[in-house]
C-alpha cells in the first residue's frame, strides 16, 4: 500500500527506484493582504532547481480546463490522462509529488490523481524546503520523461460543483470546511469578489496544520484530536473542503486522509466561483464550531 506521505530521507533512499516518478507541482500565488490574487506557473523556478530526476506538472496549463472561468479547474478525464501519461504517470508507476512552497500544490496533484482513479501517489512532507534543509542536492537538469499509458476510473464523490454545494446547504450530514485564514473567513478582507464564507461552513485554517519552522505536518496525534473536536472524523458524515480556488482545500483533505478519512471531497471552484456569483449567499463572522 502506498504511503500518503514520505520524508526527504525516504525519498533520497528510493530516488533510483524503478518506476518511481518524482513530480514538482509548484505554482506561485502571491496573495495580497487586500485585493485579488494572480496565479503564476512554477515552471521557471522548477527549471532553476529541483530534486534530481523530478518532472514538472503544469497545474495551471496541462492539468487544468482551458475553457473554465476559474484557474486550476479540473479538466475532462481525457485531457488529464494525456498529460499524466506524457509525464510517465500511468500503469505501474509510483509517484512522489512535492512543491517549492507550503505543500498545497503537491496535495492538489495528489488529490487530482486520486480523483482520476490513480492511488500510487504520495506527498513529500515539507516539499523542496525540507529536502534542501536535509542537505540533499538539487539540480537544474531537466530530464526526459518516459511516457506511459494512464488508465483510471474517476471518483465523482471526491469533487463538488457550485451547483451541488448550493443545493445542499441545508444538509446536516455534510460538514463544509473553509480552510482559509480567519480574517478572510470572517469577511474582513477583499481577496475575493465578495467578503465572507458559505453559510454553515466551519473554519479550519490549513496553515495551522504545519509546523511554522519546518513546514512539515504537525504530529498526527495532534491533528487527529483537532479533527475529532470539529466532528470531521464522525461516522455517517460527509466532509467537503473549500478555499479560494480548490488548492489549499486539498491540504486539509490530505491531512484528514492521514487521520483515516480518505473520502473528503473538494469544492473545485471554491470562493472564486462562489463569491463571483452575486446570487449565492455569503455570511460574515466567526466559525460556528
Amino acid at each position: 500500500m502506498t504511503p500518503l506521505s514520505v520524508s526527504p530521507q525516504w525519498l533520497r533512499e528510493h530516488l533510483d527506484d524503478e518506476d518511481l516518478v518524482v513530480v514538482d507541482a509548484t505554482n506561485h500565488l502571491p496573495v495580497p493582504t487586500d485585493g485579488p490574487y494572480v496565479p503564476e506557473s512554477g515552471a521557471q523556478t522548477y527549471r532553476a532547481e529541483h530534486i534530481p530526476g523530478a518532472l514538472f506538472a503544469d497545474l495551471l496549463g496541462d492539468f487544468a480546463d482551458p475553457e473554465a472561468a476559474e484557474p486550476w479547474t479540473a479538466p475532462d478525464y481525457e485531457r488529464f490522462a494525456a498529460a499524466a501519461g506524457a509525464l510517465g504517470i500511468g500503469d505501474g508507476a509510483k509517484v512522489v509529488v512535492y512543491d517549492q512552497h507550503d505543500g498545497f500544490w503537491a496535495t492538489r496533484f495528489w488529490w487530482h490523481l486520486r480523483y482520476e482513479g490513480f492511488d500510487s501517489v504520495t506527498v513529500l512532507d515539507g516539499g523542496l524546503p525540507a529536502w534542501k534543509a536535509a542537505g540533499f542536492e538539487v539540480t537544474d537538469v531537466v530530464p526526459e520523461p518516459t511516457p506511459r499509458t494512464f488508465t483510471g476510473t474517476r471518483r465523482p464523490e471526491l469533487i463538488r460543483s457550485t451547483e451541488e454545494i448550493a443545493a445542499n446547504l441545508e444538509d446536516e450530514g455534510t460538514i463544509l470546511v473553509n480552510v482559509l485564514d480567519e480574517a478572510t473567513y470572517r469577511g474582513e478582507v477583499d481577496t475575493y469578489a465578495r467578503r465572507g464564507h458559505i453559510p454553515g461552513s466551519i473554519n479550519l485554517p490549513v496553515f495551522t496544520l504545519r509546523d511554522p519552522e519546518t513546514g512539515t505536518l504537525r504530529p498526527l496525534e495532534e491533528l487527529r484530536e483537532e479533527f475529532e473536536k470539529a466532528g470531521l472524523l464522525d461516522e455517517g458524515t460527509r466532509v467537503v473542503t473549500y478555499c479560494g480556488g480548490g488548492i489549499a482545500a486539498t491540504g486539509v483533505a490530505h491531512a484528514l486522509a492521514l487521520a483515516g478519512r480518505d473520502d473528503v471531497a473538494i469544492y473545485d471552484g471554491s470562493m472564486t466561483a462562489w463569491a463571483g456569483n452575486p446570487d449565492l449567499p455569503l455570511v460574515t463572522g466567526d466559525s460556528p464550531r
